[in-house]
């Protein structure tokens, strides 16, 4: 089992940097800069929206501000975390189907999660609570 608080954490702590460096950016370009995979990208994205430190400032544009993300991911972390409870190991396409949502949604919200410590993944890939 993996603790997934470093990697998201990680992931997180470079997005911040670059807007940081940068003011804003597409998630196309954030991507690029930060040489991030999707699930890393989204994971770190959602992270931060659980510290209230990244906004979606136009479609697909991100910086740091308070969160306007929190009810969206917010809302389908509480849908992982019921997935999780009830099913106990689960991977990512599990999630999404479970959930009716998309990749990118699913792992903000596993972010989310990570940021309040509450699941791990193991080698196969299958999350669950802590």
């Amino acid at each position: 089992m993996r603790d997934l608080t470093i990697k998201f954490g990680s992931s997180a702590g470079e997005i911040w940097k670059i807007l940081e460096e940068t003011g804003s950016l597409n998630e196309e370009l954030l991507k690029e800069k930060t040489r991030l995979n999707n699930d890393d990208l989204y994971g770190g994205i959602g992270w931060l929206a659980r510290e209230n430190k990244i906004a979606k400032v136009e479609e697909n544009k991100l910086k740091l501000d308070n969160t306007n993300l929190d009810s969206k991911i917010g809302n389908d972390a509480g849908l992982v975390w019921r997935i999780l409870d009830i099913w106990g190991e689960v991977d990512i396409n599990s999630i999404k189907r479970l959930a009716d949502i998309q990749e990118e949604d699913a792992q903000a919200a596993l972010g989310w999660l990570a940021k309040e410590d509450k699941i791990i993944i193991d080698k196969h890939s299958r999350f669950s609570l802590k």
